[in-house]
């Protein structure tokens, strides 16, 4: 059996735990539903995106999944409202969307700006076209292990843990970070595959005490680099949600180590580059297998996305 030290001595990497590959394969079946979809049945799915102001970071995730939408031959509408719309025409427009036979799947980006109440707008997006998997219709059938539409990032993450062939049955699993796009549901997907489940959170002592006894480690509450090498059983599979903005060139060399020179280059011509909540250089020496930030989960999110759109104007139309 390999010892951390061996790791050590051969400055142990960690094998990547490729979530871009795995997103071309999705995106790939996805397609091939799509030709199939119109061929037999004359039926494009289609996908809105809802976008409310002009946040920078937003305009580039919609920008992507609108891209994605027409890569893989979906049919995809972007609705752009100002930042002073309100809640009751947000609303009126999701009404409106959710009435229209050939609007297969509706998505309102987040974050919207305040004043505006998240819960009520996704609550106001037919269940049967929630494709983000926010609606509590379809948190309380994921819940029950019914058939429902699951917030894409989680799906994604078992996506890639299945066909990597991570075993999660019997596992250890941990999550830290408890949100109801990612932790929560993250949660209850791996109690079904038979995994023996933790979830840490702002408010757990010793955290490392938890995170050392996973066998599946995933985290997922936006701190750069709190996962460290001491957070980690040796040879775990640890999944990286993170994605936060790193600006100092000091700490991409303690970050990054070796990798420190590519990231610093992306710095200066960006003004940061990406890390996940996870300690790269130190975690990857521990771990046996990691997802890369960025590339990693990132575009499971937006394969799952199209997928649940395919999904949507299949079960729409009884086929």
């Amino acid at each position: 059996m390999e010892t951390v030290e061996s790791r050590e001595e051969r400055r142990g990497v960690a094998a990547i735990l490729d979530g871009a590959h795995v997103a071309e394969e999705i995106k790939r079946d996805v397609a091939r539903d799509v030709e199939a979809l119109k061929g037999e049945h004359g039926v494009t799915p289609c996908l809105v995106v809802v976008r409310v102001g002009e946040d920078p970071a937003s305009a580039v995730y919609v920008g992507n999944k609108v891209r994605t939408s027409e890569e893989l031959g979906l049919s995809s509408k972007h609705l752009a409202l100002p930042a002073d719309t309100t809640e009751v025409r947000l609303i009126g427009e999701v009404t409106g969307l959710n009435a229209r036979e050939d609007v297969d799947g509706i998505l309102v980006q987040l974050p919207l700006p305040k004043g505006i109440d998240e819960r009520r707008v996704n609550e106001a997006i037919d269940p049967s076209k929630d494709v983000d998997g926010y609606h509590p219709l379809n948190i309380g059938r994921m819940t029950l292990g019914q058939p429902a539409f699951v917030p894409c990032t989680p799906a994604g993450i078992m996506e890639l843990l299945a066909r990597e062939g991570v075993s999660v049955r019997g596992a250890h699993a941990v999550i830290v970070g408890r949100s109801h796009i990612v932790g929560r549901p993250m949660a209850q997907l791996l109690l079904q595959r038979d995994a023996t489940v933790t979830v840490c959170h702002s408010r757990t002592p010793d955290l490392a005490a938890h995170t050392r006894r996973a066998d599946i480690l995933v985290c997922a509450v936006g701190s750069p680099g709190l996962i460290r090498g001491e957070h980690v059983k040796p040879g775990a599979v640890v999944v990286d949600v993170g994605m936060n903005r790193l600006t100092g060139e000091e700490q991409a060399r303690e970050f990054f180590g070796e990798d420190s020179a590519r990231r610093i280059e992306t710095i200066r011509k960006r003004g940061f580059t990406l890390v996940g909540d996870v300690h790269p250089a130190e975690v990857s020496r521990v771990a046996g297998r990691l997802t890369p930030v960025p590339g990693g989960v990132g575009p499971l999110t937006v394969a799952m996305l199209m997928r649940n759109t395919v999904t949507a104007a299949r079960r729409r139309r009884g086929l």
